[in-house]
């Protein structure tokens, strides 16, 4: 048998189930076209679980989704904490496991070099796991089962502990949403890894905690997704991102019916939008959260403008940002987005983040705002605008931009942009590039813009 945790917890915190709705049978994921049982899928946490060294803490690097699931539920049940890097990068994991002394690393491929201490999951191929008569596992609502990091995209990544509690509170409100579009029971397929927060919510925990299964494969390709939707039932969810729907639309494939698109990690044009749900004939809805804070409010984009904050979510919107209260958060979180509320505050919109904020010359303008407009011009298929890291005498910085128009050049683009925004907010230098940096999940990290901003044409 596994050691759970602490029996002193229990006294402590309230227990939560590992997995919703104690039924064996329930199908908790779609693995190489075969449903598995709940039944199943425990039997194999539970020989990962005992098969895991003493340590506070697990680099959990698992790219097949239904390894990351075991092993993401196997290290819980030991008590360890899953730790979630930005990327899977040498660098990222080092600086997450000198920031963890005494955690080692867990994955299904094998790696070289390899992280210290990493073990590699055994084939689920294999042997059949032996069933275990135990009873439904739990775990204290206060167990820091996860620890997420940014992503980057404004700067260093941070840490951000997740509670089961808080995780179990997250997806309550995810539920409520999914279930009143598609109803109770669904299937998910995700373009987007488990590590990342949007990933982990909408890949991981609405299998675990709600009657939802999950394609276990990350497809990546259009064929790939039409080929994971097919191998799920009815009614079935597409989970992914602004650039995955983009390359969707554009290969012209035809998807199997689904019941509902899900869109977060980037704006997402109402344009893109609109194409979409005509494209795949089925509602888009776009979420809105952080790692910080999980997911607290939705939009259908073709129809509202506004966003619609989910059951006890309270924004407390601030000259820096905006204070976010929610079920799933022990204190408040502030943001750096500026929102403004209407409907006795249930519904907000976006005016911007407090660091894209610019004002040149006492004109205002945001990054958000201006990158919007760059993908607004025909022959852009992507683009981003940012600040670049130098200031001048009064702190002023840089407007840049990089574009991915190969059938334009810099003078086109940038008369469009001169026609829809003030010339104060020219981005100088605007520089055509094959492709932007874009990581797992389709979003850029500064550095990474940096550098291929300075790298040569």
């Amino acid at each position: 048998m596994v050691t759970v945790h602490d029996p002193r917890q229990r006294e402590l915190s309230p227990l939560l189930p590992l997995l919703a709705a104690a039924d064996p049978a329930r199908v908790v994921a779609w693995r190489q076209g075969e449903a598995v049982s709940a039944a199943h899928f425990l039997a194999e946490v539970r020989a990962v679980a005992a098969s895991l060294p003493h340590a506070p803490a697990v680099v959990n690097l698992c790219e097949d989704r239904y390894a990351f699931l075991v092993a993401f539920c196997a290290v819980a049940l030991r008590g360890q904490t899953n730790l979630l890097p930005s990327s899977r990068a040498p660098q990222a994991v080092d600086e997450v496991m000198k920031a963890h002394p005494g955690c080692h690393a867990l994955g299904d491929q094998p790696l070289d070099p390899a992280p210290p201490g990493y073990q590699q999951l055994p084939s689920f191929d294999a042997q059949q796991p032996a069933r275990v008569d135990a009873p439904w596992p739990s775990l204290p609502a206060d167990q820091v089962v996860a620890i997420g990091y940014t992503s980057g995209s404004t700067g260093t990544p941070a840490a951000n502990p997740k509670t089961w509690g808080s995780f179990h509170a997250s997806n309550a409100g995810n539920l409520a949403r999914l279930h009143a579009i598609v109803g109770e029971r669904f299937e998910v397929v995700a373009t987007v890894p488990p590590q990342h927060m949007y990933g982990m919510e909408m890949s991981v925990l609405l299998p675990l905690l709600g009657n939802v299964g999950v394609h276990t494969a990350r497809p990546f390709f259009p064929a790939d997704v039409a080929a994971a939707l097919a191998a799920v039932p009815l009614p079935r969810v597409l989970v992914t991102t602004p650039v995955h729907l983009r390359a969707l639309i554009e290969s012209g494939i035809a998807l199997p019916a689904i019941a509902a698109m899900v869109s977060a990690t980037a704006p997402l044009p109402v344009e893109l939008a609109r194409a979409a749900e005509q494209r795949f004939d089925a509602p888009l809805l776009e979420v809105f959260g952080s790692t910080e804070t999980c997911v607290f409010a939705s939009r259908r984009p073709v129809v509202d403008e506004e966003w619609l904050l989910y059951d006890d979510v309270i924004l407390h919107p601030q000259p820096d940002g905006t204070a976010v209260e929610a079920p799933q958060l022990g204190a408040p979180v502030t943001l750096a987005d500026i929102v403004s509320l209407s409907r006795d505050g249930r519904r907000f919109r976006l005016s911007g983040r407090h660091a894209d904020m610019l004002e040149i010359a006492g004109k205002r303008a945001s990054l958000a705002d201006l990158t919007r407009r760059l993908l607004a011009i025909p022959g852009v298929r992507d683009g981003v605008v940012f600040q670049h890291g130098d200031g001048d005498a009064l702190g002023v910085h840089r407007i840049v931009a990089l574009v991915v128009a190969p059938e334009l050049d810099e003078h086109a683009i940038l008369d469009a942009l001169r026609r829809a925004i003030d010339p104060l907010f020219l981005p100088r230098p605007l520089k055509r590039v094959a492709a932007l940096p874009r990581n797992e999940t389709g979003k850029l990290p500064r550095a990474a813009l940096l550098a291929l901003l300075q790298s040569p044409a």
